[in-house]
């Protein structure tokens, strides 16, 4: 299953379209989880937004909480999650390309396939109101074909359907049944082989639970874990809480900024730098890739503990307001430039490379990543990722550790740009003793890999260097 490009509906301007459903809106009831989901999964596929930034601005709009609120988040990142194996069983069931079809259509027909096959929601029910809705929101015209469409996919369930459309190629009948192109289907095979695959793909179409951090000297995991009223201690990070529910936002540890939202992979990572063996000075810290800042705010108060300081450096000014914030009242100094040209040669103890990546590691997180992505990505990335570790190989004084991670499993901006840095010499591997220590089955040869499956925490990447010479 390859990327899915948008689809636009001929001779129509998505003003006209936004002013269209803007009208249509007094139709339906003020609220209307539904349509909530609709208005975000074509906000996603038409305009490019990103589902998380717009589906908590659409709920807040229309009042919508609590259960309501639920079904929305439900129908829309799963419906996203699932475009395209949806879109490949609304082809069958149409007999027609879905690209002939227009964009809002589309995405309609998929939300009410969605409710059919991966919820426990009626038949009856889904069809008719998916029905109302394209009356409502896309037009009239097309209600009579999204009714006998969505009948048809109602015929059959999502295994009946998977196995009908299977091709007999394993990746291809992979991809399809667990919602990801072929593409990355094969990479994460690559790494994890043909056993362990379905296990990861299915996984990454769980939503997971909040992951907090609590920052250690600012406040106990017991004290966050009551004031989140009752989350689970993390299983791995020893400042780890899971969230059961509710708006993290709204915690008063995470508005004073006592705690933060991380993924536990993303704590363990970071704090493997810091509980690196390291012989001599320990007292100055970079890290050099720090936006939107949530590894930096967990260093910065193991640092503040130990007496170090840390420069993070962000090269995007927002962003670089984001480490600042998650920084504050740390012993931390944000600096806004290009990674690869900042600082003094020899003059780091540890240095974070937690370079840009392709995500892949956290398509869990992010519903419509994974059709948006493509190979050409991976590789327009690679070249930044090297020249960022061998910066941060500059940075570090002689006997200083790097740690190189990415929230991605893929070879080539792994293993692959870490073994191109080690063949210009002057830093060898060490051994991450502590996470692996901790945290079974996180061994990747010499690096370590955590997946979501395995572990529960995003597939975070890391590979710890100590550098030898002076270059």
């Amino acid at each position: 299953m390859g990327p899915r490009p948008p689809n636009r509906e001929p001779g129509v301007h998505m003003s006209d379209k936004r002013n269209r459903r803007r009208e249509a809106e007094r139709d339906l009831p003020k609220v209307n989880p539904r349509r909530v989901a609709f208005d975000a999964i074509n906000a996603v596929t038409a305009d490019n937004a990103y589902a998380n930034l717009v589906l908590p601005r659409m709920i807040a709009e229309t009042d919508n909480s609590g259960r309501d609120a639920a079904l929305a988040t439900e129908l829309t990142y799963g419906t996203l999650r699932s475009l395209g194996t949806l879109e490949a069983i609304l082809a069958a069931a149409s007999g027609r390309e879905i690209r002939q079809l227009q964009q809002d259509l589309v995405d309609a027909l998929c939300l009410g396939a969605y409710q059919l096959l991966y919820m426990r929601i009626p038949a009856h029910a889904a069809v008719a109101t998916t029905v109302s809705l394209v009356k409502a929101a896309v037009s009239p015209r097309v209600s009579g074909l999204a009714n006998a469409v969505l009948r048809k996919v109602a015929a059959k369930d999502l295994d009946e359907w998977t196995a009908e459309l299977a091709t007999g190629d394993r990746r291809h009948d992979l991809s399809l049944r667990y919602a990801h192109p072929e593409w990355i289907t094969a990479e994460f095979e690559a790494v994890l082989g043909p056993e362990e695959l379905p296990a990861a793909l299915e996984a990454d179409n769980v939503a997971p639970p909040v992951h907090l951090c609590a920052k250690p000297g600012r406040i106990t995991k017991g004290d966050l874990s009551r004031e989140s009223r009752g989350g689970g201690h993390g299983q791995w990070s020893p400042y780890a809480v899971y969230m059961p529910s509710g708006d993290p936002g709204r915690l008063p540890a995470v508005v004073t900024g006592l705690a933060h939202v991380q993924d536990e992979g993303s704590q363990l990572v970071a704090l493997q730098l810091a509980e690196a063996p390291l012989e001599g000075s320990d007292k100055t810290w970079v890290d050099l890739c720090a936006g939107p800042g949530g590894k930096t705010g967990l260093l910065g108060a193991v640092a503040a503990q130990r007496g170090a300081t840390i420069d993070a450096v962000e090269i995007q000014q927002h962003r670089a307001e984001l480490v600042a914030k998650a920084a504050r009242g740390l012993p931390v100094t944000v600096h806004t430039g290009d990674g690869r040209e900042y600082g003094k040669a020899n003059s780091a103890d540890r240095v974070l490379v937690d370079a840009p990546c392709s995500g892949l590691g956290a398509l869990r997180r992010r519903p419509e990543a994974r059709w948006r992505k493509q190979r050409s990505d991976i590789d327009d990335l690679v070249p930044l990722q090297r020249e960022l570790l061998a910066s941060g190989l500059r940075l570090a004084r002689p006997g200083g550790i790097v740690a190189y991670v990415t929230c991605s499993p893929v070879g080539a901006e792994t293993v692959e740009v870490v073994e191109s840095v080690l063949k210009a010499g002057g830093a060898e591997l060490v051994r991450p003793e502590w996470l692996t220590g901790r945290v079974p089955g996180s061994e990747r040869g010499e690096f370590v890999q955590l997946w979501p499956h395995r572990h529960g925490t995003d597939a975070m990447f890391l590979a710890l260097l100590r550098k030898t010479g002076n270059r």
